[in-house]
Formats: C-alpha cells, structure tokens, sequence
C-alpha cells in the first residue's frame, strides 16, 4: 500500500465538473489500495479575481490582509473536494494550513516553511480518511495566516510528501507534462518523459510555470519522486528524477523556455568602488525582491553602469527603492525597461558540451535578435532580448538543438 500525495491545480478545479472529475481521479487511486493526501489550489481564475477585489477597494492593501483574503480561494477548493469525494462514499476531510500546522516565518505573500507537523494527518489516514489539505498557505508564530507566493500549492504537495515519507508526489494540472518548448509557441515541440530535479529546477526558474521553484528545490532536497500528468485523462506524463537515473543518451539540450515576467534596472554612471553593489541589492533583498541577470561595466573614469533584471511584477517596488538610492552612491540615473523577455536553454549536456553556446548566439544572429544580457550555469544558457523577438527566438533555437526529436523513456 503506497502513500501518493495528489495536488490538483486551478485548472483541474475550475468548475463543479471538474471537481468531480478530480473526485473520481482520487477514488480510482483509492481502489487501487493507496492511502492518499491531497491538495488542491484554488479554482481557476479566483485569486486573481480576490487580488482584483483588493485592489480595487485600496491601492496598496496590506500584506497581512491579503494574505487571510487569497487563502480563502484554496478553503473553497478544500471543502468543495471533500464534499465531492462524500457523495461518492468516500469519507475526507478537509485541512487549512493553520490546522495542520504548516508554520512559516513571518513574511507575508512570499513565507517560507519553517515546521509542517502530519500527526493530525496520519491519525486521519490511519483512520482511512482522505485528508483534503488547502495548500498555499500557513500560519506565523503569531498566529497570522500566511501564503506561500503564487505557485505555492506545489510547494505545500512536495512538503507534505516529504514530511510523511510519501512514495510519490503527483502534479495534476491541465497539461500532460513537460515539453521541449511551449506547445502554443512552438508546434513542434516533443512531450519529455523524464527531466532531472536540476533541469526541472533551472526551467521553473527561467519562467517554466509547471512547477513553483520552491517545490523543486524541496524535492530535490528530501529526494520526493515527482510525477507531472495531466487530471483531464491523457496517458502522457513527465517523471523527475536523480541525474544518476537520467537516460545516458540525454540530449545535450532538454528544453527552450521563455520567460516574459523579466524587467531590466540600470543605474547609469555609478562611482566605482567597492560596496556600491551591496548598497543598490541590498534593499531588494531585504524587500524579498529576487534578482536575476547582473551586469556591471568595466570602469571608465572611475566610473561605472551597474544593470540587473528583476520580475516584472516587482518593477514599481524595485524602482521606488533604487532611487532612493541613488543619491547616497552618488549615481546618475537610473533607466528602466519592461519590454523584454528572457531565453533559456536548458540541459544537463551543456557542461559537457563545447559550442552550445556558440551555436545559440550565432542562431539569434542570423535572425537579426540582439543579445542584451546573458547569464549561465553549468546546465543553462540565458539570454534576454527584446519583447517583440521572444517568440521567433523560441522557434528558431528549437529547431537549431534539434528538439523535435524523439527522446522517449520508459519509467519502468
């Protein structure tokens, strides 16, 4: 008898129907003698429309107060799922975050888990109960109810798993997996079977929006076996898995990701000397504000310009931050830009093959695609161009690294 911890996203959720349909995933895995927890996120569209309501009733609502608004959008979820699973005579019950407890620290709309206790929840499957846990959110020690960032459900699920020592983590959602690229940009993009915890974590990272960072990093961590399928019935999937389990035939590149939540800050003609750095990211990251892509130009005339990239949604904050500044370093000015995207190549063959590298810019070039900023790591090549060439350059790199391909894997 397996323990499965099944997360069910918005779009598996979005309607009555479609609860019910998620009703009767969980019952078939019960069938099959499995104890199982789920989580489920909200339905379809309603934190945005909560975030909406916000919004429009104050122009800047406090975190602490949209953080008990939008987890009420995973309480419905909960609820509805258990009521769906009762009237197919399967007894469940549902769990907020604060009931567990999922305790996090005691940063608002972004916390991080500190301690998750699963007595509640064992004594409950020991009870032969589902537990129905609303995921993307917690509670603080001052008993405040927190939530995990957008996403955050994927990062409850691989903690759950964790915590009880489950056999697997499935990822129901409305697709059957990873691809190569995104389908809707690229038709030729081939369905991959198997990724590495390295490779799924550098793709959530560049703007693959499968998995929540969090949550990879967190499997990769306590060594959750992951599975991405789809709760709409197709029998394709994606397994994640240790790079000593990857396919020894991989390609030098998995997958092309684009990423449009990118926006470039550069503070122009900073005096150049040490501990300017520390002084214009330090209060980003004290704002929790993630920064990416790093530039900084060589010295001319003991002065220098110093660019980075952030999340577009974190442009305004950053801004208001960055100018404060300015006159404290003795800068110029600081110009700002949102009409970009961010490319990546993503493959665990990159470090060990020459010329990647090489054959990404000189594709970009030939499509007349100026490279503004690139970045690396041993299994990742990034670049950020303008907006407006973001979708050719998916295209054209697919076809380069040859990802039409079929690379299949047998999980057994």
């Amino acid at each position: 008898m397996a323990l499965i911890v099944q997360k069910f996203g918005g779009s598996s959720l979005a309607t009555p129907e479609h609860i019910r349909r998620v009703a009767k995933i969980i019952a078939e895995t019960k069938k099959n003698n499995h104890r199982v927890v789920v989580v489920v996120s909200a339905m379809s569209g309603e934190t945005d429309r909560l975030l909406n309501l916000a919004h429009e009733t104050a122009t800047m609502p406090q975190e602490r107060e949209l953080d008990a608004l939008l987890a009420t959008g995973e309480q419905v979820s909960a609820a509805l799922v258990a009521i769906a699973l009762k009237s197919m005579k399967i007894t469940a019950r549902s769990y907020l975050g604060l009931q567990l407890p999922l305790l996090t620290d005691k940063q608002h709309t972004r916390a991080r888990i500190i301690k998750l206790s699963t007595e509640e929840l064992k004594k409950t499957l020991e009870q032969d109960i589902v537990p129905v846990v609303a995921g993307f959110q917690g509670v603080n020690s001052n008993g405040d109810i927190t939530t995990l960032g957008r996403g955050g459900s994927d990062t409850s699920a691989v903690a759950l798993a964790a915590a009880l020592q489950a056999d697997l983590c499935e990822i129901h959602s409305d697709v059957d997996g990873v691809y190569t690229a995104d389908p809707a940009i690229c038709p030729r993009a081939r369905h991959l079977g198997q990724l590495t915890y390295g490779e799924m974590l550098e793709m959530a990272d560049m703007g693959a929006k499968i998995l929540q960072i969090r949550s990879v990093e967190l499997a990769r961590k306590f060594k959750v076996p992951l599975l991405i399928k789809s709760s709409f019935g197709s029998d394709k999937c994606t397994w994640i898995v240790e790079e000593e389990k990857r396919d020894m035939e991989s390609a030098v590149i998995s997958g092309i990701i684009l990423s449009h939540n990118e926006a470039k800050l550069s503070v122009i003609r900073v005096p150049d000397r040490p501990g300017v750095a520390y002084q214009i990211l330090s209060p980003l990251a004290d704002a929790s504000i993630n920064v990416d892509m790093i530039i900084q130009n060589a010295s001319i005339d003991g002065y220098t310009d110093f660019t980075f990239t952030v999340p577009k949604t974190d442009l305004s904050k950053t801004r208001e931050l960055v100018e404060k500044v300015l006159p404290k370093i003795g800068a110029r000015e600081l110009c700002t830009d949102d009409g970009i995207v961010k490319i990546s190549a993503v493959g665990l063959g990159i470090k060990n093959c020459p010329g990647v590298a090489a054959r990404m810019f000189q594709a970009l070039a030939n499509e007349g695609i100026n490279i503004q900023m690139i970045s690396t790591s041993d299994i990742r090549l990034s670049c950020v161009v303008e907006a407006k060439y973001g979708e050719l350059a998916v295209r054209v790199l697919h076809d380069v690294f040859g990802l039409e391909k079929n690379n299949s894997f047998n999980p057994a």
